[in-house]
């Protein structure tokens, strides 16, 4: 089963890949744009620090307010 794609400019699809292909032949002929992969790193790094800080926070709170919650004892148990 083949897929017939229709990738002619007028189409959506073929737009998408016109662009696409525009985009990374920019990217490819000025390698000194943007940011570096030292500076994706450091950006991850910050924000899955502050991704986790925020989680532990969260688990504090539901914690606090879990372990607040009397629940009283089955019958027969």
């Amino acid at each position: 089963m083949s897929m017939n794609l229709d990738l002619k400019p007028n189409t959506p699809l073929g737009w998408l890949m016109l662009t696409l292909t525009a985009h990374v032949e920019r990217a490819r002929r000025a390698p000194d744009r943007g940011a570096s992969a030292i500076e994706f790193v450091i950006i991850t790094a910050v924000l899955v620090a502050l991704a986790a800080a925020v989680g532990v926070v969260i688990y504090r709170l539901v914690k606090t307010e879990a372990d607040s919650i009397d629940i009283p004892d089955a019958p027969g148990g």
